[in-house]
């Protein structure tokens, strides 16, 4: 069932730079893969930033490519499926010392293979509200409120 076309909440707040400054802005894509009334997260692995926390899978988007092939890219990498990219549901902005991240959540409307550990430690298919309970990065934890609100929406009545 497609999502209807709801209009994407974009959050973005002026950040204290230096006049002259520009901050760094990484732009970064995060899938939203539901199977039911469950939504697939991953933990991030030791060694890398933000070790340990759970996230919606995903990453950044390189040179060139428009989010939605990053989004693709990123979950062949992460997750060994190739997906079909859904519309853009959520963007909110967040600021992690110098770098600020746009971070883009996307459904993700069917996926061929079964999701595997290639990048994170676990992965686990959690229902909504239970990701308030789990360690989960800033960026994430500011706009909890709005994200389980995108998944428990219309759109999760189709889901897989």
């Amino acid at each position: 069932m497609d999502a209807p076309n709801r209009p994407m909440k974009l959050e973005i707040k002026p950040l204290a730079v230096p006049r002259g400054v520009r901050p760094i802005w990484i732009p970064v894509v995060t899938g939203l893969i539901r199977k039911g009334d469950k939504v697939l997260v991953g933990q991030r692995p030791p060694g890398h930033t933000l070790a340990g926390q759970w996230e919606f899978p995903g990453g950044k988007i390189e040179k060139g490519e428009s989010p939605e092939q990053a989004l693709k890219r990123e979950l062949v990498e992460e997750l060994g499926i190739d997906v079909e990219v859904g519309p853009l549901r959520l963007a909110a902005s967040h600021t992690y010392g110098e770098i600020s991240i746009l971070i883009m959540f996307y459904d993700v409307l069917f996926w061929k293979g079964e999701p595997k550990l290639q990048q994170h430690t676990e992965l686990r298919w959690i229902a909504p509200h239970e990701f308030k309970d789990l360690s989960i990065p800033d960026a994430n934890r500011k706009i909890i409120d709005r994200i389980i609100e995108v998944l428990t929406s219309d759109r999760a009545e189709g889901s897989r």
